[in-house]
C-alpha cells in the first residue's frame, strides 16, 4: 500500500502533517511519499499516483484547486483524506473520500487535525496556529494543552519561523525544502525538542533574522486611508520575506488592508493581501477577481499578476479598501 501526503509547505501544512504522522504506524510513516513545495504551490494532488488500497492525504491545500486530481485518484481506486480550511467549492460524495474542511476564520488545518485526533499532539497544533497568524487561537490551544507562558511563546516563535520558510517563488528560494523539514520533524513528539536540537531549525532562525533586517528598510509604494501597498525589490530575500512581512504589516496597520507585491523570476508579480477581520470585503473575494487569485477571508493572494496589470491592481486595491 502506498501512503502519500500532499501538504502545504508552510507551518500549518507541516504541523498538520506532523500530527497525523505521529498518530500513524512508525514504519509506514517513515516510508510515506511526501509531496510539497512553496506556500503558493497548492495544486499538489496531481503529483500523487495511486490505485486500489493506496491512501493520499491532502493537507492545507484548496480542494477547489485539486478537485480534478482527487477525482482521478478516486477513479483509480485510491482513498483520499482531505483536511483544509480554504475555499473548497463543490465537494463530491464518494465512499473513498474522507473530508474535513472548515473555512471558519478562527480555524487552520492544524487545528482541524488536532480536533480529528482528539488533541493527541496538541503542541504541534499550537505551532501551526501561530504560524497561520491565529494568535488568539494559538494561545487558547496552548492553554488547553497545559503549556506555560514561556513555552507558549517559544512555540509562537517557532510557528513564525517555520511559516516564513515556505515563502518563495520556488523551493530553491527557501532555506530548507519542506519535505526535508518534515522528515527531520518526524521523530519529535514535542516541537520544543525539535527546535532545541534541529540544525535545520537553526538555519531557519538565522536566515529569518537576516532577511527581516533587510525588510525593515522597505517603504510603501502607495498609501491611503484603509489601504497600503508595498512593492518589494527583485531579490531572493524579498521573495522569502514577503508572506511574513505581510503578516507583520497587517498587525502594524491593523485597521487597513495591506498588499505586498513581489517580483517573480519569470516576470510579473506575486501578491499577498491581508485585511482586518471586520473588513466588509474578504481578501479571498478580492483576489479571486484576478486570475490565479484565492485564499481565505483575512489572508489571500495572487500567484501571478502580469507586469502590465500592476497599476490596475493597485487602483482596484485602493478603490476596494479605501476608507470613506
Amino acid at each position: 500500500m502506498i501512503r502519500a501526503y500532499a501538504f502545504n509547505g508552510d507551518a500549518d501544512g507541516l504541523c498538520a502533517l506532523q500530527q497525523l504522522r505521529l498518530a500513524g504506524e512508525p514504519a509506514e510513516e517513515r516510508d510515506a511519499v511526501l509531496v510539497s513545495g512553496v506556500k503558493r504551490d497548492i495544486a499538489l494532488v496531481d503529483r500523487v499516483k495511486g490505485g486500489p488500497g493506496d491512501l493520499c492525504t491532502a493537507l492545507d491545500i484548496s480542494f477547489d484547486m485539486n478537485r480534478s486530481a482527487v477525482l482521478a485518484l478516486l477513479a483509480a481506486g485510491a482513498s483520499v483524506r482531505y483536511f483544509d480550511h480554504h475555499f473548497a467549492g463543490e465537494v463530491p460524495q464518494h465512499s473513498n473520500l474522507d473530508v474535513h474542511i472548515d473555512p471558519s476564520p478562527t480555524l487552520c488545518t492544524s487545528l482541524i487535525v488536532d480536533e480529528y485526533l482528539g488533541g493527541r499532539f496538541r503542541a504541534w497544533a499550537v505551532v501551526g496556529a501561530f504560524g497561520d497568524s491565529l494568535v488568539d487561537e494559538g494561545r487558547a490551544t496552548a492553554q488547553a494543552a497545559g503549556l506555560n507562558p514561556a513555552d507558549t511563546d517559544r512555540l509562537r516563535q517557532m510557528g513564525l519561523l517555520v511559516n516564513y520558510n515556505a515563502y518563495g517563488e520556488s523551493v530553491a528560494d527557501l532555506h530548507v525544502p519542506p519535505v526535508e523539514l518534515a522528515q527531520e520533524m518526524l521523530p519529535f513528539t514535542n516541537p520544543l525538542d525539535f527546535a532545541a536540537t534541529s540544525p535545520s531549525f537553526r538555519c531557519l532562525a538565522d536566515g529569518f533574522h537576516e532577511d527581516m533586517d533587510l525588510a525593515k528598510q522597505i517603504k510603501p509604494m502607495c498609501q491611503t486611508s484603509g489601504a497600503i501597498l508595498f512593492l518589494l525589490p527583485d531579490a531572493p530575500w524579498a521573495r522569502r520575506a514577503s508572506g511574513t512581512l505581510a503578516n507583520d504589516l497587517a498587525k502594524t496597520y491593523a485597521s487597513s488592508a495591506v498588499a505586498i507585491v513581489s517580483h517573480k523570476k519569470v516576470g510579473g508579480y506575486m501578491v499577498s493581501v491581508r485585511v482586518p477581520r471586520d473588513s466588509a470585503v474578504s481578501a479571498e473575494a478580492f483576489c479571486r477577481r484576478f486570475p490565479t487569485g484565492g485564499g481565505r477571508r483575512t489572508a489571500a493572494g495572487i500567484n501571478h499578476l502580469p507586469s502590465t496589470d500592476l497599476d490596475t491592481f493597485a487602483a482596484a486595491f485602493e478603490e476596494q479598501f479605501r476608507s470613506d
